[in-house]
């Protein structure tokens, strides 16, 4: 019986189609993060900010999810995100302004909820910060979260006494 060779031309073609088989395999194999989708999720304002995510925080790298407007990084995941989640209203909880995004702190044990405030649709990031600094997480997805525009400033008590009084 006679076998049918490439010809030598033909060859490179055949490495190629080999490897993006391979790497299609292999990023089959990568698990998706289950992430429940926001409320919102579907609001057209979080397509701006969801593409402008980083492909890594820190050292941690963007995984997929299975969730429109959601995102997830490292393995395990260290942060989610999920965009249209609820705008949140006056609080007393800490807010801190990184790039002009401000964002309500919510420490948790382990987990620490922080979402973007005076956006809409807003914005929620799970982390843990005794496995990644919130200061990376919040300087990492700042310009993301830009994206979609702001209408309100978190205010604090200063602000508050500098108000002039009203009649």
């Amino acid at each position: 019986m006679q076998r049918f060779r490439f010809p030598a031309s033909a060859r490179p073609l055949r490495s190629l189609a080999a490897a993006a088989a391979a790497g299609v395999l292999l990023s089959a194999c990568a698990p998706v993060v289950d992430v429940a989708p926001a409320k919102d999720a579907a609001n057209a304002a979080c397509a701006p900010m969801m593409v402008a995510l980083p492909d890594a925080i820190g050292e941690a790298k963007l995984r997929k999810t299975n969730s429109q407007a959601t995102a997830a990084w490292g393995d395990p995941s260290l942060v989610v995100l999920r965009c249209g989640v609820n705008v949140p209203g006056p609080t007393t909880d800490r807010c801190v302004s990184v790039n002009g995004v401000d964002w309500v702190i919510k420490e948790g044990d382990p987990v620490w909820t922080l979402t973007t405030f005076g956006r809409e649709p807003a914005t929620e990031i799970l982390m843990d910060p005794d496995k990644i600094s919130s200061a990376t997480v919040l300087a990492d997805l700042s310009a993301a979260a830009a994206k979609v525009p702001a209408t309100r400033n978190c205010v604090g008590q200063a602000d508050l006494q500098n108000l002039p009084p009203t009649p």
